[in-house]
């Protein structure tokens, strides 16, 4: 097996799918920090492995102390984050209060007109920013600075919680401290998103105060909810990572017939009248109809024989799709 190849496809990969999660809708999500994260994250992961500090500084291509020096920068960085253009287009009707649309994209002349724009119509879309008027002359101004306080930090939860769910589903007792680092969560944020979680029954708590641990025994974020995307996104991740991960500790570089960890990517070529077309774009309805089905059952017995936590065997089940039509990307 080629480790290297493969690691650089992924890698590849991976910076893709970052670049397109950073510029969606036009908003421009922080990206100075990611270097030192993956540094950081991929030299913890190295040492969870077993292997020592000495050999891990060597994979880096860093001298033992150079290494060391480096862990301890990153780490006592970890929280800082650049500015965005949305931060700082806020930032700026904070300080003015009001301005022209005109006036914005003069002060700002130096990033994208259009992506400008779409920072404004998303501000006002989530109610940071009010606007009257239309065209070049249109005057947004800051929402009260109470409101607008409350109005970040409800959506800051509103996004953390589903995304805490999620981690707690799948690290079963995992420690408050531990959950607030993998979060680099506020902690009265997390307090009040775990406070809300367990109040609704989704997670269970055992302990208090940081050494408190979590569990959840599932985890559904329904088709149409408005919060909860990034959480269905980072699960399935999440677990195409987790079924990648046990293949290759399990040793097996290559599939047989009956296995039961890894996964299967099958490609259709097919053309508008193509006989099999709708068949085809009907399956994952298919699919997704007899899981759920499945998955219902197995809630039900279970709801009615509780499993023991050191008994559980748990399976993971991902599918996805895509469409890429002719002249698309």
């Amino acid at each position: 097996m080629n480790t290297r190849l493969l690691i650089d496809a992924i890698v590849h990969q991976t910076t893709v799918l970052i670049a397109q999660l950073s510029t969606a809708a036009g908003i421009r999500a922080p990206l100075a920090h990611i270097a030192d994260q993956v540094f950081l994250d991929l030299s913890k992961e190295i040492e969870a492995q077993g292997v020592s500090r000495k050999v891990a500084a060597d994979m880096f291509g860093l001298a033992i102390r150079t290494y060391q020096k480096k862990v301890q920068r990153v780490t006592e960085s970890a929280q800082s984050r650049d500015q965005t253009l949305w931060q700082g287009v806020l930032v700026h009707l904070q300080e003015l209060e009001s301005c022209s649309r005109r006036k914005l994209l003069e002060h700002f002349r130096r990033d994208d007109p259009v992506v400008v724009g779409s920072v404004l119509n998303d501000l006002v879309s989530s109610g940071l920013v009010y606007r009257t008027g239309t065209g070049e002359g249109a005057i947004f101004g800051i929402t009260k600075e109470r409101d607008l306080a409350q109005a970040i930090r409800e959506q800051r939860r509103e996004s953390l919680t589903p995304i805490a769910w999620v981690m707690i589903y799948r690290n079963a007792g995992i420690r408050r401290s531990a959950l607030a680092e993998l979060l680099a969560a506020e902690s009265e944020d997390l307090e009040l998103c775990l406070t809300q979680l367990e109040q609704q029954g989704q997670i269970e708590r055992t302990g208090e105060g940081e050494l408190a641990t979590y569990r959840a025994k599932e985890v559904l974020v329904p088709v149409d909810a408005e919060h909860g995307w990034e959480a269905a996104v980072f699960d399935h991740f999440q677990v195409v990572v987790r079924a990648i991960g046990l293949k290759v500790r399990h040793g097996r570089s290559r599939s047989v017939q009956d296995d039961v960890v890894g996964g299967a990517t099958l490609g259709f070529d097919l053309i508008e009248g193509h006989p099999h077309l709708d068949e085809t774009l009907a399956l994952l309805r298919t699919v997704r109809g007899q899981v759920n089905e499945l998955w219902a059952k197995v809630e039900s017995y279970n709801a009615e024989h509780p499993i023991d936590e050191s008994d559980k065997i748990e399976v993971s089940f991902y599918f996805g799709q895509s469409v890429v039509r002719p002249n698309e990307e």
